[in-house]
């Protein structure tokens, strides 16, 4: 590894300055407790008491100065697993970091549910952390957002007046789009937040100037206007203390965000799952020994005057009794029961499948019958209208971005229209675009329902989802759960799906059981107008993260047009409608394949085969008992989705009537879906691909045959 050059260390004198000896002295005992943890951690692993170790040693110096600074439960935070002196200094405890470990029911950070160092404390503001490198990011980009948005709303309540959001990483996160993104809507709106880059030269065994271009992050990110960024020795407790204090004023000012780049070192491997011996020389590893804060640090309070000798050898032993206490603390607790492994995936206060969204039967009718997309868009008004904290956002989702061309423009209001004129009745305060990164979209989205906000953000085309993916999957679907319920997302994100269209590969895809498999995500998918109202009404109000999928060639169809049924119609999820009774067979699906299992029900009506075809409407959770109370009734039964038949959504259908209903099958399980390819362009191709109504009727009269 090349030498690298540190900053000079010209700041020291000011914090020196500033700082009392007590203050001197209690930040060598946070950065002691940090390191004194970290070490107790690696012996508990090698006796087999605890499961995973990885350790902040080194960082000491920089995390406890920007403790120092910044405030617990008034300002927000969004840490990497190193950040344990940061954590102590916020007000964790060296107990609670030690329940982490021991996968305690009562660790505060994840009820034992996440492995060590993945902080989270409710009461202090930092937020559940979790494994993928930088998804951080994008979510602390919408904390600081959520500040924003509530100044400009006039919403006071949970926020002040200048909080900062710090953001935490190693440099080789920073190699992650998503950081890249990240900095982009935070210089864009001016945010508050506060990035710190803990460099300590290695992403595992890759040195930093494999992951980032000549060397130095910094560097790379200058060009981003209205940021504050230095680059400071971040084993120097007294220039870390002023460079953060800098960075923090500059966003508390609101003149923008900030980025310190503090090198520090890693004088342990990056956890005890690696030996940094294989890929470090001694005479690097040496060289880092002599930067290390925790060991010279007390030399210069001595050296200085700021303490003795004596003072810090009796610091040192009560530090180890700390430890040592609160050890045999954690090694005492229980972990948590199997009884608690539901606890948290979804709401446990709000069920949308409960009778309080159940409105259906008692719809207040009004106007002329109108299509999908009207529908949508009247019950986005109606829910705006309710709660001021509903936010829009997403490509093309506002009438215009600049403002001053409403009223001479007739507006986009996305490509599809749905949210047309929300932005001229709301205000671009509430609905506007964002860039074209759909990452960006679902993070920021969580960032800003971590603070109360209720963000409804649109996908522009499912096809394109999969930047947003680990978002999605590994951030917002998880975030209760891996908090134990300390901390939720409630984010609806609404989506165009699926064919019909002459859409080709790129504008016709179906996965939903790529999102179904997703606990703690709830997946609905209405077929007409009226589900649409009413489905997207409980989503909106619900208090779990939604994907809402919208059927792009159902969006203006005749056939499932509706009256506006009025702003409190709601339909709970997990609740089917039998849309066709019939007496010989079942058929279940959803979306657009409804239609065609109706015309082809109707079709062979007239030679004596009754078929009842049963509308899901929402696929997680789906409604079991309706589909195996018509199975039990018709003893034949076919699973109708638009998906690839292998691997699709309806092979879980079809396992769980096999399982609950097998004894009263008459015959076996069909299926009638697309075929295991990708969707054509031309029609005939498309046709032949896609279930259509012949491929319908020709499964409904193999099945009789049984």
């Amino acid at each position: 590894m090349a030498t690298r050059t540190l900053p000079d260390r010209k700041s020291s004198g000011s914090a020196s300055a500033r700082l009392s000896p007590e203050q001197l002295v209690a930040a060598y005992r946070t950065m002691l407790l940090s390191r004194r943890i970290d070490d107790k951690e690696v012996q508990l692993k090698r006796q087999n008491k605890i499961f995973f170790q990885i350790s902040g040693a080194g960082h000491e110096a920089i995390l406890t100065a920007a403790g120092m600074i910044l405030k617990p439960a008034y300002d927000w935070f969004y840490t990497y697993y190193r950040d344990r002196a940061l954590c102590l200094e916020l007000g964790v405890t060296p107990a609670e970091m030690l329940y982490e470990a021991v996968g305690a029911a009562i660790d505060p950070a994840s009820g034992g549910r996440q492995m060590p160092s993945h902080w989270g404390h409710k009461a202090y503001n930092i937020v559940s952390a979790s494994s993928p490198t930088g998804t951080q990011f994008l979510q602390g980009v919408g904390c600081a957002e959520a500040s924003l948005r509530a100044k400009l709303l006039d919403i006071s309540e949970g926020f002040q007046k200048d909080e900062v959001v710090l953001v935490s990483t190693g440099e080789g996160t920073t190699s992650e789009g998503e950081f890249w993104e990240s900095l982009n809507t935070a210089a864009n709106l001016k945010l508050p937040v506060v990035y710190l880059v803990e460099d300590n030269g290695y992403a595992i065994s890759v040195p930093v100037e494999v992951n980032t271009a000549g060397g130095s992050i910094s560097k790379l990110v200058r060009s981003f206007p209205n940021f504050f960024i230095e680059e400071i020795d971040g084993c120097d407790l007294l220039a870390s203390y002023d460079t953060m204090q800098r960075a923090v004023d500059y966003s508390r000012q609101r003149k923008g965000p900030a980025l310190v780049h503090a090198h520090v070192i890693r004088p342990y491997s990056h956890s005890l799952s690696d030996d940094e011996t294989m890929y470090r020389p001694p005479v690097e590893r040496e060289a880092d020994s002599a930067r290390d804060p925790v060991t010279q640090f007390p030399k210069w309070l001595v050296s200085e005057g700021h303490t003795t000798e004596d003072a810090i050898k009796k610091i040192q032993e009560e530090v180890d009794a700390i430890v040592l206490a609160a050890t045999d603390d954690a090694l005492a607790q229980p972990q948590p029961g199997p009884e608690t492994v539901y606890y948290g995936v979804y709401s446990p206060d709000v069920d949308p499948t409960g009778e309080q969204f159940d409105t259906e039967d008692d719809p207040q009718f009004s106007g002329d019958p109108t299509t999908m997309v009207d529908l949508l868009n009247a019950c986005m008004k109606d829910e705006m209208r309710r709660d001021q904290k509903i936010l829009v956002f997403g490509q093309d989702v506002a009438d215009v971005s600049r403002e001053e061309y409403l009223g001479k423009v007739k507006g986009k209001g996305g490509v599809f229209k749905v949210t047309w004129g929300l932005q001229k009745e709301f205000g671009g305060s509430r609905v506007y675009n964002s860039p074209l990164a759909e990452a960006n979209i679902v993070g920021r989205a969580i960032g800003l329902a971590t603070r109360g906000f209720k963000p409804v953000v649109e996908i522009q085309f499912f096809d394109y989802i999969w930047p947003a993916y680990m978002q999605l999957r590994d951030e917002l679907a998880t975030m209760r759960w891996r908090s134990n319920n300390s901390f939720s997302a409630p984010v609806v994100v609404r989506t165009t799906y699926g064919g019909y269209i002459r859409g080709a590969i790129y504008h016709s895809q179906t996965g939903a059981s790529i999102f179904t498999h997703c606990p703690g995500l709830r997946v609905v998918c209405p077929a007409t107008a009226l589900d649409a109202n009413g489905l997207l009404r409980t989503a909106i109000r619900c208090d779990d993260p939604v994907l809402f999928l919208e059927h792009k060639h159902l969006y203006r169809q005749t056939y499932n047009k509706s009256a506006y049924p009025g702003p409190n119609f709601m339909i709970p999820f997990g609740k089917a409608k039998v849309v066709r009774e019939g007496t010989d067979i079942t058929v279940v699906t959803y979306g657009a394949t409804l239609q065609r299992a109706i015309t082809a029900a109707n079709a062979v009506a007239d030679s004596g085969i009754s078929v009842e075809v049963i509308d899901l409407r929402t696929l997680s959770p789906w409604d079991r008992e309706t589909v195996f109370e018509s199975v039990k009734k018709n003893s034949r039964v076919i699973v109708g989705y638009e998906d690839s038949i292998s691997w699709g959504y309806g092979a879980e259908i079809a396992a769980a009537i096999a399982d609950e209903c097998f004894a009263w099958l008459d015959a076996p399980v069909r299926r009638v879906a697309s075929t295991d390819t990708f969707v054509g362009y031309a029609p005939q191709l498309e046709d032949a691909i896609l279930p259509q109504v012949e491929d319908f009727r020709q499964a409904y009269e193999e099945i009789m045959k049984f």
